[in-house]
């Protein structure tokens, strides 16, 4: 069943409405939210929200409870391309827990953070930026860790990475709602403003697997990867230290050594390697330079510690 979640009133008689996809079958009590589309340049949920509500549709028998899907938090944007809100220049993720007296995003927020309150676990899946690639994870603020990393190890992901309190936003939709009892993952997988469909059916394999656990599915489910969990400090940044073209010469996902070659800064003018990449620590690359576009201090790779941690 479509249902509005909240709306406002836009300019020339047109109107802002956030929907979801209510799919319900049984006496089962527990509920799960499946939340995207806060940035309009985020596009993996878009799939994954399809993937999840084609298969409940199609076993509705298999489902006993409730499985709310928010495909589009943020339609402007996504109208438009826009990471943000279009004309506000607002980050949503920014804006939360929002307020029904403030503007009309902070309304907005405050209604979603209404309708979803209350649910047994909320899905929060972003993508990376149109810059990165990152190998599907899942984020969690140390502070929840205890609670949501067994769900997390739930849901198929490669990677769960623990937080620093510190490093947290408050504004974010995950954080207020964690903070009122509502457990909340975030998922961060792929490239903005594409869809990397194997990404999003290894999540929806994890999907399924955790509406099992929680007993809201009872058809088959898929055997999940063992995620490696990155506490504090575990991970290293390999920062360009040139300006130029970033050709990595390792994969995705590989495992390298500190010292390993994993790429070269070009520079197209003079013909010259501007800078020899190197890694700067053991483990595995789970985020990697897609726009090879670079400037002194871009973000190239994200690597996984393997020792040292």
């Amino acid at each position: 069943m479509i249902k509005n979640v909240v709306g406002a009133s836009l300019a020339v008689n047109e109107r802002l409405v956030i929907r979801k996809n209510r799919l319900k079958n049984g006496d089962g009590k527990k509920r799960l939210c499946i939340v995207t589309g806060i940035h309009g340049d985020e596009l993996e949920g878009q799939y994954l929200a399809y993937l999840i509500g084609s298969k409940i549709k199609e076993n509705i028998s298999l489902l006993n409870g409730t499985v709310d899907i928010y495909p589009a938090l943020n339609p402007t944007g996504i109208d438009s391309i826009t990471r943000g809100i279009p004309l506000f220049d607002l980050d949503m993720n920014r804006i939360f827990p929002g307020t029904s007296e403030g503007t009309m995003p902070e309304t907005i927020c405050a209604g979603i953070i209404e309708d979803i309150s209350g649910a047994d676990i909320c899905i929060d899946v972003h993508s990376s930026n149109i810059f990165l690639k990152e190998l599907p994870q899942i984020r969690i603020n140390v502070n929840s860790a205890d609670v949501l990393i067994p769900y997390a190890k739930m849901l198929n992901v490669d990677l769960i990475w623990v937080h620093e309190s510190a490093t947290v936003l408050e504004s974010t939709l995950a954080f207020s709602l964690n903070s009122t009892g509502t457990k909340t993952l975030v998922v961060e997988m792929g490239v903005g403003m594409r869809i990397t469909k194997e990404y999003c059916f290894q999540l929806c394999e994890g999907v399924f697997n955790l509406m099992k656990q929680l007993g809201m599915w009872s058809g088959d489910v898929t055997a999940v990867r063992e995620p490696i969990v990155s506490l504090n400090g575990a991970v290293g940044f390999v920062n360009s230290d040139a300006a130029g073209i970033f050709v990595p010469c390792v994969d995705f996902g590989e495992t390298v050594s500190a010292g390993n070659h994993i790429g070269d800064v070009l520079d197209p003018l003079s013909g010259e390697v501007a800078e020899k990449v190197n890694a700067v620590c053991d483990g595995m690359i789970f985020t990697l330079r897609e726009y090879p576009i670079v400037f002194g201090g871009s973000l190239l790779a994200r690597i996984l510690q393997t020792k040292g941690a």
